[in-house]
């Protein structure tokens, strides 16, 4: 199989981002939001179907862990009952794309975060989603301000019941903020990859893993700066007087291909190797354009990885056995998948 790691509703139906704008409006004017809107299933299937699904079939992708947008999470919106609202909605949205097509999709949840509000009050949701809606994993913000950083890092205790619940359940996190309301950063130019390099070493300098050995990340969009910077963090964790990053980092933590252009990949692929990385295109996502170097979508990230010459073994890791290895879920469905209707691509 190949499955990618890294999607999003980029294309849920208007109504449901209509409802967002309009408890957002509540929320600043003092009213309650309005009602959720009713959606019917064709609005769902042609939001999909002309999208994602037609770019996997195009790109011969059998299974993509699909979540809600994440530039629209919007941690820094509202309070604690308006992110606990709209995660719900979210969430509740995808479990019906995988409900629609199950043996094309599974899903991981938004955590209802708010600034200030402690980490504890989103386990229910993570519970709610893995124990009853099926979903495999989760997205943690690291940053549910906005782009201001004031939550203490990802190591800090205050995240550990959130880890805990983690581990109990078997899932992963993503590392992955949303939008920013700081103008210094650009969301998906600056912001994401800020984050996803900011996590690493976060994870370098703790020892969250001596805690929690069974607690695993994705760090997506290829690591940001990290593969790129690998002597850099190297040599830190020696200065530090940190254990090697083998050691001490890499049995729990993981890279996307979400990196759009060969060279990208091929040092990902080179650096990182193939036991940490899983496939991943985020598409529809961050990048939608057609590079004019190549001809082809940026975000064709298969392009790239089926070009780097991994062999037979390490393309099976990077397209499929390391994502059922970091998402536990994901294989047992798998499984009884095989045991029970072998038919290729779809999920039990």
């Amino acid at each position: 199989m190949i499955i990618d790691c890294h999607g999003h509703y980029t294309t849920a139906p208007a109504a449901h981002t209509e409802w967002r704008r309009a408890q957002q409006a509540a929320f600043d004017a003092g009213r309650d939001a309005p009602a959720y809107p009713r959606i019917d299933d064709d609005e769902i299937r042609a939001s999909i179907e002309g999208s994602q699904l037609r770019l996997m079939d195009e790109r011969g992708v059998d299974l993509t862990i699909f979540s809600p947008r994440a530039s629209a999470m919007g941690h820094h919106v509202g309070d604690e009952h308006v992110s606990a609202r709209w995660a719900q909605v979210s969430n509740d949205l995808i479990a019906r794309v995988v409900g629609l097509y199950p043996e094309r999709f599974v899903g991981v949840c938004q955590l209802p975060q708010s600034p200030g509000v402690p980490i504890e009050r989103s386990v229910g949701e993570l519970r709610r989603c893995v124990e009853g809606l099926g979903f495999v994993g989760c997205n943690l913000n690291p940053d549910p301000s906005g782009g201001h950083w004031d939550a203490p890092p990802l190591t800090d205790s205050s995240w550990y019941p959130l880890y805990e619940a983690m581990v109990e359940l078997d899932v992963p996190a993503t590392v992955h903020v949303s939008a920013v309301t700081n103008p210094a950063f650009h969301a998906t130019g600056s912001h994401y990859l800020n984050a996803d390099t900011t996590a690493f070493m976060q994870f370098l300098q703790a020892d969250l893993f001596r805690e929690f050995p069974g607690l695993r990340f994705v760090v997506p969009h290829g690591g940001g700066a990290v593969p790129f910077h690998w002597g850099r963090f190297r040599g830190l964790a020696d200065m530090l007087g940190r254990p090697p990053l083998e050691e001490s980092v890499m049995g729990n933590v993981f890279f996307d291909t979400c990196v759009y252009h060969q060279p990208g990949i091929d040092l990902l692929l080179d650096v990182v190797g193939a036991d940490n990385v899983l496939f991943g295109s985020e598409a529809v996502g961050a990048v939608r354009g057609i590079d004019p170097r190549t001809g082809h979508h940026f975000d064709d990230t298969r392009r790239y990885v089926d070009a780097h010459g991994l062999d037979a073994a390490e393309l099976e890791k990077v397209y499929e056995l390391n994502a059922r290895r970091v998402y536990p879920r994901l294989d047992a469905a798998l499984q009884r998948r095989a045991a029970t209707a072998p038919t290729e691509g779809a999920l039990a």
